[in-house]
């Protein structure tokens, strides 16, 4: 058995606006936050990410945040990729707290990791959707 090991393919830099509450439940607190842009640097990859996605988020009292982000990716060789990004972004229960209130916070203080998909047409960039990636946020 070999052990898997991972290699930068690219960062996104996404721009965010204000979030949008939702209101809580058992599960916890629901809200929106909406992508308005943002940049794709990387050996891999280079384009933007466009205005208009968004990102459902849970964060419940435990300090467990839940990510449900859909946007677009425009490389720039004109390619329109989508993107699906689930994770999860734990903190202890003060800086989750923090983090939701768009304070800063260390990231040595959380852990943000996701799994994103693409949803790419066969082209040049169709090696997206035949790899598993995975993303380390923060703020």
């Amino acid at each position: 058995m070999t052990t898997p090991h991972l290699e930068l393919a690219f960062a996104l830099a996404i721009e965010l606006g204000a979030p949008i509450e939702l209101g809580e439940d058992a599960q916890g607190r629901h809200r929106f936050i909406p992508i308005t842009g943002g940049q794709i640097l990387g050996p891999r990859l280079m384009g933007r990410v466009l205005a208009g996605g968004g990102d459902r988020q849970t964060i419940g009292a435990d300090g467990l945040t839940r990510l449900h982000a859909n946007y677009l990716l425009e490389t720039d060789d004109g390619a329109r990729i989508g993107i699906d990004n689930r994770g999860v972004r734990f903190a202890e229960p003060h800086n989750s707290n923090k983090l939701a209130a768009g304070e800063v916070v260390s990231p040595d203080l959380y852990y943000f990791r996701t799994s994103p998909t693409f949803d790419v047409r066969p082209g040049p960039h169709d090696w997206l959707a035949r790899h598993v990636f995975v993303g380390h946020g923060r703020r």
